[in-house]
């Protein structure tokens, strides 16, 4: 196993949670924590560690991108007017590798990274290789010709574990995807429930 998937697995053991669905997850099989101490029993969290757990959370999810960047897409979600917990999600799914995560052109959020960074995607027709590249709705993502033979594209098309939400149009055929509008929290396919009115809360205090 490599080191990412280990980063990857351990995220989901210290929240106790499968927080992407994959069968593999070892929170399947065990749900306490990695580590000498983690089958200890947990205290109850106080209002500051709930916050913080769900921020380690959301932030996880979209590949453990760096706290620092994450903070950075709070600060311009609660800059925008509107709800801000639904404005932090909006720019989440707008990233670029979170787009090549929906459309189903690889399995996990830490290889939709990886892919971009890779330059094997397009947007609008311009190779972009920045994963945290913010898309806009109508923007086209498109498969590089020359990558689009890709073992991890063919695998990934065909897992059943999860759909293609209705605010990305995927054709596989061509390895192309619309990004149709900005989600609002109801529309995202999380597997386990999100809180960001509570990652709002931290940021806030």
């Amino acid at each position: 196993m490599t080191k990412r998937a280990e980063s990857k697995y351990k995220i989901d053991r210290r929240m106790g949670e499968n927080i992407w669905g994959r069968p593999k997850s070892p929170v399947n099989r065990r749900q306490y924590g990695p580590g000498q101490h983690g089958q200890r029993r947990k205290g109850k969290l106080s209002d500051f560690g709930i916050q913080l757990r769900a921020k380690q959370k959301l932030k996880g999810y979209y590949g453990d991108i760096s706290e620092k960047q994450f903070r950075k897409t709070y600060e311009e979600a609660a800059r925008r007017k509107g709800d801000t917990s639904e404005n932090l999600i909006g720019l989440l799914e707008s990233r670029l590798d979170a787009i090549v995560y929906r459309a189903k052109f690889v399995s996990t959020p830490f290889a939709a990274r990886q892919f971009v960074n890779h330059g094997h995607v397009n947007v609008n027709g311009v190779r972009t290789n920045i994963g945290s590249y913010v898309c806009k709705a109508g923007d086209v993502i498109e498969v590089r010709q020359k990558s689009k033979q890709l073992t991890i594209l063919i695998e990934a098309t065909q897992l059943a574990e999860r759909d293609v939400p209705d605010y990305i149009e995927a054709d596989h055929s061509k390895m192309v995807a619309t990004y149709v509008r900005v989600p609002h929290l109801a529309d995202v396919p999380y597997a386990v429930q999100m809180e960001p009115n509570l990652v709002v809360e931290f940021y806030s205090r």
